[in-house]
């Protein structure tokens, strides 16, 4: 901090505000563990009650959902390419990603090297194949997510068009969030040390564009649109055919939907 922005005797420097209520809010054990009695403040605090953004969007028109059709992907990784390149995901992190599913008799093969970003090399898995398939991956957008709860500070918040967001400003990188997805879909950014995850290309969306990942899709297998679009292809597919999600099972209530999805795939 240099001399300029030092603060005066008894005040408080902004950018320690975070971490101030992050040590307010839990009770510090012998060892060093910490203990959260409450986030519920830190979050109504964070979580902006009205819209952040300016041009006109107004979000309480939107409400946005995924659908990802696994019989189309081909495992070119097109769309991690394209994420990287319009988010600047850091090297060797991913926003979104493809696992390959490789499955038989004796059981099943799964990998995803380099997040699929470079496509997929053969695979040597010694199963007797009776199918293989491509499964596209990144944050599930949860209506009930558990990383918006642990988080102590409040960074983590979803908004009223349904995207889960993080405010970099408030995050102070506990790493909770990252702990808590069940779908493995954050991180910390080794660069600004705070959390990193798919917004949808929520710079995008928001002006009426696609997701960069769904734009250079070549199949069609990744598809973005508005439930409060009642002509949108997105919602005819949610309403009308057997989609699945990931984990039902834990009550996430994930708004990225998958057509064909196979019983292997976790």
């Amino acid at each position: 901090m240099s001399e300029e922005t030092r603060p005066a005797e008894g005040e408080t420097a902004p950018c320690d505000a975070g971490r101030r209520d992050f040590l307010e809010q839990g009770i510090r054990l012998a060892g060093g563990a910490v203990v959260f009695l409450t986030s519920a403040r830190a979050a109504a605090s964070s979580a902006p009650s009205e819209n952040p953004l300016s041009g006109g969007y107004d979000w309480n028109e939107h409400r946005y959902a995924y659908v990802i059709d696994t019989e189309k992907c081909i495992g070119c990784g097109s769309c991690v390419r394209a994420c990287r390149a319009e988010n600047d995901v850091p090297a060797g992190f991913y926003r979104t990603w493809i696992e390959r599913y490789v499955v038989g008799p004796e059981g099943s093969f799964v990998d995803s090297p380099s997040g699929g970003i470079d496509g997929f090399p053969p695979a040597q898995t010694g199963i007797a194949a009776t199918k293989s398939f491509f499964v596209p991956k990144m944050c599930m957008h949860c209506k009930s997510t558990p990383c918006v709860q642990v988080c102590p500070v409040g960074a983590s918040y979803r908004t009223r068009d349904g995207v889960v967001m993080v405010d970099d400003k408030s995050c102070i990188g506990c790493g909770y969030c990252v702990q808590a997805c069940p779908y493995g879909s954050r991180f910390l950014n080794p660069t600004t040390h705070t959390a990193e995850k798919c917004t949808w290309c929520y710079h995008r969306i928001t002006k009426g564009l696609r997701p960069a990942c769904v734009e250079v899709c070549p199949t069609g297998t990744r598809m973005f649109g508005d439930m409060k679009k009642e002509d949108d292809p997105v919602r005819k597919i949610i309403e009308r055919e057997r989609v699945g999600i990931l984990q039902p099972h834990l009550l996430t209530e994930p708004q990225c939907f998958y057509l064909h999805l196979d019983k292997e795939v976790r």
